[in-house]
């Protein structure tokens, strides 16, 4: 996990927007595409693994807002879906 950010002391959450359609989202589910970046809604740009939004994955793709903590040394800890869009 990497932010365009310094790390602060203790855990961090930041938040975005994500809408794969499920045609595009195939390559990342194959391995093809292994990260994603995204823009948060502070600015932060964030990339992560794309596996870590197999559980997240419908018919349709996937589409929502969603929220990662990480640790001090930017290192993902959880991703939550909050809504969507």
């Amino acid at each position: 996990m990497l932010c365009s950010r310094a790390a602060m002391s203790g855990h961090r959450k930041i938040r975005f927007s994500l809408k794969i359609p499920a045609r595009r989202y195939l390559r990342y589910y194959e391995g093809t595409v292994k990260w994603i970046q995204v823009k948060a809604f502070d600015g932060t740009r964030v990339r992560f693994p794309a596996s870590v939004l197999r559980q997240f994955v419908t018919q349709d793709g996937i589409e929502g807002t969603f929220e990662i903590t990480v640790d001090e040394n930017n290192k993902l800890i959880r991703i939550e879906k909050l809504g969507m869009g």
